[in-house]
């Protein structure tokens, strides 16, 4: 085995265990926490504990999808970031929420939060920031020292890419004492308002701008922004964890909301693992299912006595429009940019799937719930119920816990734990799901089949005008468009 052999196994040993440990940091409270309070903590920490997060992007796609410019950009920008934070940690690690001050509900959320010891915080970070920076010393034997300036070029592309979205409530001034003055607010975030509007305009904006950015590349460079998009995702993703600690997402407190049981959590996954390892019955999944939950929570977030984003700005509700407008846009890019032909046989699994989904989000709700009404710290136990009236809501995840539709299905009634759940609502929140998908399905084929009507005539390179629901021409590309490994007829086939 040769040098650069034995150095490129390092260099991914060593990549993959920095994401790991970074994986686990998500959970620990001040992960997050710093960026909302930056004048609580050292300036120069704060930023450089946001710029060393580029690593997360830029390291994935240096090493196994051999990106020289994000191995140029790593190797001579990370290293000054890694060693200021580690010299200017600060109080970093000495972040609580267990205060004199908290109540007893607060002080519950932090004895389940905070479970990872100080001592195993520190060492995982100094691990991780020793591995990314192994990292970049191999890449510079792995490339050498000589870079190219046009590399530098995607650097604040990469900074954006993984911006704390939490870092703009410095500017506002939201706390428990006026939070009810907030909420009466024209900045407050509610169904049907400028901010919805202008949330659903982005979301058709970015899907629609992709499509025409990308179709200018071939295939291989569409699937690259494709992974790199995946990777943006995953990142801004797993921040909800420290902030699920920390301060909370929407009404959600404790880290059981992490689990990926809600449906565009799971789309997350799903979507992301599609466009990496590029499997048929994952695109159909993606497409099928998570495509239109995407979409309808654009088209309605909820009831807003069940939902607190807060501001336009806040993080709860920049962190839904940014993470729901990848998901989406990952799940409909590969059919509409020709990397994958949707076929109606290709919703039997995902149908499957989608009722294993409630099944599992039904079961670890009830489990959840359970647990979190009979555990108990310093003798106070939380009360789980309606937002506003209690400690918290409950876990809900898919939507089997708390009905968001307009009618009453309680019948059949059954428990899991000392909860109560009713068999004729979750099948009528499974069958509303299955025919919001084909709803969104048949919309796909109805914009095929009026525009073969009216441009079925002309060369397939004509520019048409798209929607979001459909968007490319290159659905309807001919079947040689789409070379494959295996024949069509093969759920596994890999898309290539």
């Amino acid at each position: 085995m040769n040098f650069k052999r034995i150095n490129g196994i390092a260099l991914q040993v060593c990549t993959g265990l920095y994401l790991a440990i970074s994986l686990v940091l998500t959970f620990t409270v001040s992960d997050y926490y710093i960026f909302n309070r930056i004048g609580e903590f050292d300036f120069f920490f704060v930023i450089s504990h946001w710029f060393k997060k580029c690593g997360l992007l830029l390291l994935p796609l240096a090493v196994w999808y051999k990106k020289k410019c994000c191995a140029d950009i790593a190797k001579y920008f990370l290293p000054v970031f890694i060693i200021v934070g580690c010299c200017t940690f600060g109080s970093f690690f000495d972040v609580t929420l267990m205060t004199e001050s908290a109540t007893p509900a607060q002080k519950v959320f932090a004895s389940i939060n905070e479970f990872m010891p100080k001592a195993a915080n520190m060492t995982l970070f100094f691990f991780a920031a020793a591995s990314e920076l192994i990292c970049c010393a191999l890449l510079f034997v792995q490339d050498g020292y000589k870079v190219s300036a046009k590399s530098f070029v995607y650097l604040p592309l990469a900074i954006v890419a993984v911006m704390p979205l939490n870092i703009f409530e410095n500017f506002f001034d939201i706390n428990s004492s006026n939070i009810e003055e907030w909420k009466n607010s024209f900045l407050w975030f509610k169904n049907f308002t400028l901010w919805h509007f202008l949330a659903l305009a982005i979301l058709v904006g970015f899907t629609v701008g992709c499509y025409y950015i990308l179709k200018r590349f071939d295939k291989k460079k569409q699937n690259e922004f494709l992974i790199a998009g995946a990777i943006v995702l995953l990142i801004q993703y797993h921040s909800k964890d420290s902030m699920l600690l920390g301060d909370g997402y929407n009404v959600y407190n404790t880290v059981f909301a992490a689990i990926p049981l809600f449906i565009c959590n799971m789309g997350v996954y799903v979507s992301s693992l599609s466009v990496i390892l590029k499997k048929r019955v994952l695109y159909a999944i993606s497409f099928f299912v998570h495509a239109a939950g995407a979409l309808t929570v654009f088209i309605y977030f909820g009831k807003d006595e069940m939902s607190n984003y807060g501001i336009f700005c806040s993080y709860s509700i920049l962190y839904f429009c940014l993470t729901h407008c990848l998901l989406f846009g990952l799940c409909v890019l590969p059919s509409a940019l020709g990397h994958y032909k949707f076929r109606i046989k290709d919703c039997i699994i995902p149908i499957v799937y989608y009722c294993f989904v409630i099944i599992f989000a039904t079961v670890t709700s009830g489990l959840v719930s359970t647990f979190l009404t009979t555990y108990s710290y310093d003798g106070y136990t939380i009360v789980i119920g309606d937002y506003g009236t209690a400690d918290m809501s409950p876990p809900n995840y898919a939507f089997t816990q708390v009905n968001p539709l307009p009618l009453p299905f309680n019948y059949v009634p059954f428990t899991i734990g000392n909860c109560t759940f009713y068999l004729s609502y979750l099948i009528a929140l499974y069958a509303v799901y299955v025919g919001l998908f084909w709803i969104f399905t048949g919309g796909y084929y109805a914009f095929l089949a009026v525009r073969r009507r009216i441009f079925g005539g002309q060369s397939q390179k004509t520019e048409i005008p798209i929607v979001p629901i459909a968007l490319s021409e290159a659905a309807v590309a001919d079947d040689s468009a789409n070379i494959t490994e295996k024949t069509e007829d093969n759920d596994e086939e890999k898309v290539v």
